[in-house]
């Protein structure tokens, strides 16, 4: 496998790089073990202190660090901004919040026959990374910001397309003083992770990508009885009931399903509309879709970029050519655009239905699928009837169809009226083939401990014989 960065928006070969040789991966495999060793002895206090300079660090080159994304894998200049600031959000929220979520939880010691009874979080050892190129500094950070709080050090093994973000990780981190090993770079291919993982050294493993890659991450950990979080692939349901404002709905629906070029896993994917609605809101939603600027995605004024990869644009052309084959309708774009680059534009489908690839699969790219459903328990139906199940958004004013909505959407999260996105202080993951486990909050920052039950007794004879009176 190539490991390179090639510009999207072009075509263009900038950088290329030799995988690790097997041995050079044991010698980073035992600095991460010997730095944990004393890494998890550090202090809160010091941890928190490195976390902070490196948003101090993002913060400081906010433009060099998005121009480097945007030219690696295509996002905006704007999104990468974001994303870079969003990355140090989080750098500080989980500086100042980590200690509080790892605090030992205590119970009454009377209760259990002890002094003193608590359970306590500590960390696990080098975790290993498997991270995907589509949000190729916030998918690390959102990893490595509550992992390296709570005491574990970090393996990465990033995307082969976005290599140089994968080693400004490294060089991030240590400029920020993080201890050497704390946090390393593996520039290896798919073929190396698995012994990487099978190393008694490295303790857990967690995912980012697609079901494909997570099936094999976490086949390959359950066999080490090793720990895994599975972050997967989505196709989101973005439902659209009568009650619903439908120009709000039709705004946020084609940013939603075109953020990040349509390279999302949170990214709404399938609108299911209420049939007393859907004339209207089709047609508000296909106007905004053809609005969106396609082109350099360095330009401020350009909307949509290219797709990363080039086999990527070929995957969204076969999954619009399968729907168009078995009658779905193409209500706008549905052709790749002439010219250098892997570029795809933003496009609408209508008529999907059970039987088209487009239905159950996932499409990376800004395509939307359309469907109609008669009444709520339709929507809810339509919604649930795929193996994924990330995030998901209901737009309703109506509040019992919102309960519903909440009680009954298969996903890891439930955005009413709203577009699904993450923030640090909210449990981030999802169910069914879209992974297991959480990042983020607090339960991101425990995912990687031991969650140990101590037990605290006076060792003397008549204090037990009092307890047992």
């Amino acid at each position: 496998m190539t490991i390179a960065t090639v510009n999207p928006t072009t075509g263009e070969l900038l950088e290329q790089w030799d995988p690790l040789t097997a041995h050079e991966v044991n010698e980073r495999i035992g600095r991460a073990h010997s730095a944990f060793g004393a890494y998890r002895l550090t202090s809160f206090a010091d941890r928190a202190g490195w976390l902070r300079a490196t948003a101090d660090l993002l913060e400081s080159d906010i433009d060099g660090v998005a121009r480097m994304m945007t030219t690696e894998m295509g996002k905006t200049l704007a999104a990468a901004r974001a994303e870079t600031v969003k990355c140090a959000a989080a750098c500080r929220f989980f500086a100042s919040q980590a200690e509080s979520f790892l605090a030992d939880e205590e119970v009454l010691g009377a209760d259990v026959g002890a002094e003193r009874a608590f359970a306590r979080y500590q960390p696990l050892g080098p975790v290993l990374a498997v991270m995907p190129w589509n949000f190729p500094l916030w998918q690390v950070v959102r990893f490595a910001a509550p992992a390296l709080m709570a005491g574990n050090v970090g393996l990465l093994k990033h995307a082969s397309n976005v290599p140089r973000t994968a080693l400004f990780l490294e060089e991030l981190f240590v400029g920020a003083g993080f201890p050497d090993g704390v946090f390393q770079t593996l520039l290896i291919t798919t073929e190396q992770v698995e012994p990487v993982l099978r190393d008694p050294r490295v303790a857990a493993a967690t995912v980012t990508g697609s079901t494909g890659a997570g099936r094999s991450v976490g086949a390959i950990a359950g066999s080490e009885i090793k720990p895994s979080v599975l972050e997967l692939g989505g196709s989101d349901a973005f439902v659209v009931m009568p009650s619903a404002d439908l120009d709000r709905a039709a705004e946020v629906a084609a940013v939603a399903r075109c953020q990040n070029n349509g390279q999302s896993c949170i990214a709404a994917k399938r609108f299911i509309v209420h049939d007393a609605v859907a004339d209207a809101f089709e047609r508000r939603f296909v106007e905004r879709m053809e609005a969106l600027r396609v082109g350099d995605p360095l330009e401020a004024s350009t909307d949509v970029g290219p797709l990363a990869t080039e086999r990527g644009r070929v995957e969204v052309e076969e999954l619009v050519a399968d729907a168009m084959a078995k009658g779905a309708t193409v209500r706008c774009g549905g052709a790749r655009l002439d010219g250098p680059g892997w570029f795809y534009p933003p496009t609408v489908v209508s008529g999907v239905a059970p039987g088209m690839r487009m239905f159950a699969e996932e499409v990376f790219g800004p395509v939307a699928s359309v469907l109609r459903a008669a009444d709520l328990d339709h929507a809810i139906e339509l919604a649930n009837a795929v193996d994924f199940g990330l995030g998901s958004n209901a737009w309703t004013d109506d509040r019992a169809e919102q309960e519903r909505f909440v009680r009954d959407l298969q996903a890891g999260a439930v955005f009413v009226n709203g577009m699904t996105t993450s923030f640090p202080q909210l449990p981030f993951g999802g169910i069914k083939g879209s992974g297991y486990g959480r990042e983020l909050a607090a339960q991101g920052v425990r995912s990687f401990c031991n969650l140990k039950t101590v037990w605290l007794g006076t060792g003397r004879r008549e204090a037990d014989v009092a307890r047992s009176e």
